[in-house]
């Protein structure tokens, strides 16, 4: 169950000060267009945690609703995301979970039509300085799903880091790095496939 909360964390900096804002202001429009207009993303990843564990992957996003993970050792997971269903697959465990779009907060990522509103998504939190800009959104009508904070540089704007904390107050970081949007994406990347265990050969008696 960590390895999976972990998942649920990805797909997705403490500001402690409140910052109330318009939700017609240019800073959220800012970062509602950003989230909007990105159709696919590829991204390697590194994704820490405050308990001290660490992986790295690579990512790739076709809105709407797609998403493939591929972790690298030690966890060796892959999470496939079809537009429909979420597989989530741990390899070492050859162990199969489906989980549904509406539990995780990759949504924020993943969804076509994203509006920072206070109905369906509310900033709870927001920093800014003049290379980056933090902000902390949560989902009003879904409590249980917990609040994501999200990091975007400045110049040019663009998402590079997000963080979530779980109900045992670990924080999981997930920090993105040779990002390439609005690129081609194979379709089946978002089609999950498991892999055939190999053959071991047997010698003739």
């Amino acid at each position: 169950m960590m390895r999976i909360f972990v998942f649920l964390a990805t797909l997705l900096f403490s500001v402690t000060s409140a910052f109330a804002l318009d939700k017609d202001s240019q800073k959220i429009q800012r970062i509602e267009d950003y989230l909007n207009n990105v159709l696919t993303m590829k991204a390697s990843f590194v994704q820490t945690a405050s308990n001290g564990s660490s992986t790295e992957g690579v990512m790739y996003v076709e809105k709407p609703n797609k998403i493939r993970m591929e972790y690298k050792d030690p966890m060796n997971v892959l999470i496939v995301g079809d537009g429909k269903n979420i597989t989530y697959h741990d390899k070492d465990l050859d162990q199969i979970t489906n989980i549904d779009y509406e539990d995780v907060p990759a949504s924020l990522i993943l969804a076509n039509n994203i509006k920072i509103d206070d109905k369906q998504i509310k900033v709870s939190n927001y920093y800014e300085d003049d290379g980056s800009v933090v902000v902390t959104l949560r989902y009003p009508s879904k409590p249980e799903i917990a609040p994501i904070t999200m990091t975007f540089t400045n110049n040019p704007f663009a998402l590079r880091q997000w963080s979530i904390v779980d109900p045992q107050g670990i924080e999981v970081i997930v920090s993105l790095y040779d990002v390439e949007t609005d690129v081609p994406l194979s379709s089946d990347l978002f089609k999950f496939k498991k892999a055939k265990s190999p053959q071991r050969y047997k010698g003739k008696k």
